[in-house]
């Protein structure tokens, strides 16, 4: 009976209920039961749905002096305790495990490291760490680090690092995913980079988390290595991996290559489907996008909040108004999906966008939810398309109030007083940025080349390769006159005269990044940048005559969408 009772308690983690039940009726039916079938009784419940009565058991083990708590049954209960966060249980277990003299045991220790990690607290986690370091193991490091790499403290959990006695890939694992989930990407891609040169082979969490590194910066050279690591280390590669790499190449500008890799699909999730749906909308491939999720719901499927985000996002990045308005519907009414927040910020933009900006206010000011500050801007940014002056206006006063610390309400703000040529409301707007202590967020333009990661700024001069670039750049600007090019300088500020508007703007982020991707690059290979700001339309039509004038396809993923500039065209037709 106890062996069978063992058995059921090496049950998966998602043991059903009827599992851990039907162990419960047998250890029911023992008498006396001893410490082994009590421990493996207290294992099954922590791995069930109901881990709180696996503290019921270990309470009743201390009330049967034949059948004591030993130092195989902390882990467990402890188990039970990171599973519920239970910051009440888990210290009296701590002071049990005290009491009865078990706190060499590096089990229970890296137990207990684990629990109070998981809570979030860190400087208990910490203090039975260093308690009796001579009983620690690898595992016991590994759960220090990952406590500082959960709670973000990064520079903590490097210097861990680097005292371990030994790693392991887990090890590796957790500072790569730290240093992601904590923003420091680049951190992460080199962390990888070191770990592949000491031969070590990447688990699939590390895969995961490099490729959504390489994702959200747009570098595709670091993607394809993440990729090629993969088939060279004979991964499996399972669903998510797949999928993780689907959205890699489709932020990084491979669509062709992403729509390829979800057709040689065997098995796709729902998150697969998702990935690509938002992926094709992004590139501005509405059409298709919408097709996809109609043989997405042909083969059954359900979708969820975000499938309908990726649809919303197809219809407004391709003006298909009367579709958006349809699959909204379809959205609330047939499949019973509460619109959240990002559903409103879609729907808003793509009827903003179009120039039905009465239509997406009425809409703000019904929702069911209380409109956040993101979607007023979205709703100012349609202002300022359409030459709203008076709505932007009171949009822009309504969300200075609401968010006064957020510089681009300001910026939007000044821009339609700008593009109305009322120069006094843009002076006023910027000194009251000032005077609240904001600055407008610095553009910058990344592009992947000669191995390294070259960023610029407007009017950037660091860049070793400086005196080249600006070289090419009054070469690119003799080209673009030869062709007729006549600088639109709305989106200066400036009340200041022509020509140094001109000046400002020739030395855009992504002009000096494509400049060095001409000096860089093949005649024929493609340029590509990403850019944390939308681009502004001068730059746009510069980047379609570059695109033709020198006949190189140029790849902008900007803050809004990705442009295809390709012989004098863009794939988003000038709509964005």
């Amino acid at each position: 009976m106890a062996h069978l009772l063992s058995a059921l308690a090496i049950s998966p983690p998602d043991s059903s209920p009827s599992t851990s039940q039907y162990s419960l009726s047998i250890f029911q039916r023992f008498e006396n039961p001893n410490i082994f079938a009590s421990n493996s009784m207290i294992r099954c419940l922590a791995k069930s749905q109901t881990p709180q009565n696996s503290f019921l058991l270990y309470k009743s083990m201390h009330q049967n002096v034949y059948c004591q708590p030993n130092n195989y049954t902390f882990p467990f209960v402890l188990q039970a305790c990171s599973k519920l966060l239970g910051t009440r249980e888990g210290p009296q277990i701590h002071n049990h495990v005290v009491k009865l003299g078990f706190t060499k045991d590096v089990y229970i220790k890296n137990s207990l490291i684990n629990f109070y990690s998981v809570c979030g607290q860190i400087q208990s986690s910490r203090q039975v760490f260093d308690e009796n370091p001579q009983c620690s193991d690898i595992v016991t490091w590994n759960a220090i680090l990952a406590s500082y790499a959960r709670d973000k403290q990064l520079d903590i959990a490097e210097q861990l690092f680097g005292e371990m006695p030994e790693k392991d890939v887990i090890s590796w694992s957790t500072l790569i995913v730290g240093y992601v989930q904590g923003g420091k990407l680049e951190k992460g891609l080199d962390c990888f980079r070191e770990m592949k040169v000491k031969g070590l082979i990447p688990n699939e969490a590390i895969f995961v988390t490099v490729l959504s590194a390489s994702a959200q910066m747009g570098l595709l050279e670091h993607g394809k290595l993440v990729h090629s690591t993969m088939k060279t280390s004979n991964c499996r590669m399972t669903v998510p991996l797949r999928t993780a790499l689907i959205d890699m190449y489709a932020k990084c500008g491979c669509i062709e290559m992403s729509r390829q890799l979800f057709d040689e699909m065997r098995q796709r999730d729902v998150w697969s489907w998702n990935v690509m749906i938002c992926g094709l909308a992004t590139h501005g491939l509405g059409k298709e996008a919408l097709e996809l999720f109609e043989r997405f719901t042909k083969e059954g499927r359900r979708p969820v909040n975000v499938t309908f985000v990726g649809v919303l996002n197809a219809c407004g990045r391709a003006g298909l108004v009367n579709e958006g308005r349809q699959y909204f519907k379809l959205m609330t009414e047939v499949y019973g999906i509460e619109p959240e927040m990002e559903h409103y910020g879609c729907i808003v933009d793509l009827l903003g966008r179009a120039g039905f900006v009465e239509e997406a206010l009425q809409l703000v000011e019904n929702m069911t939810i209380q409109p956040d500050p993101v979607l007023w801007g979205t709703l100012l940014g349609a202002c300022k398309v359409h030459g709203q002056v008076e709505l932007g206006e009171k949009l822009g006063r309504k969300l200075i109030e609401m968010d006064p610390k957020h510089d681009g309400h300001y910026v939007l703000l000044a821009n339609i007083y700008a593009k109305a040529r009322k120069w006094e409301d843009v002076v006023r707007v910027r000194r009251l940025m000032v005077d609240r202590g904001n600055n407008k967020i610095a553009g910058w333009s990344l592009i992947e080349a000669q191995g390294e990661v070259h960023r610029f700024i407007v009017g950037d001069r660091e860049h070793k390769h400086s005196l080249e670039i600006y070289k090419m750049l009054n070469v690119i600007d003799r080209r673009l006159a030869e062709a007729g090019y006549s600088p639109d300088v709305s989106p200066v500020l400036h009340d200041i005269g022509k020509e140094e508007k001109e000046n400002a703007i020739r030395v855009h982020s992504e002009r000096l990044a494509i400049a060095f991707g001409l000096l860089v690059t093949q005649v024929g290979d493609c340029i590509r940048i990403v850019k944390n700001l939308r681009v502004c339309e001068d730059c746009h039509l510069v980047c379609k005559m570059i695109s033709k004038i020198f006949e190189q396809e140029i790849i902008v993923r900007d803050g809004s969408r990705f442009h295809h500039f390709k012989v004098g065209n863009c794939s988003c037709h000038d709509y964005w």
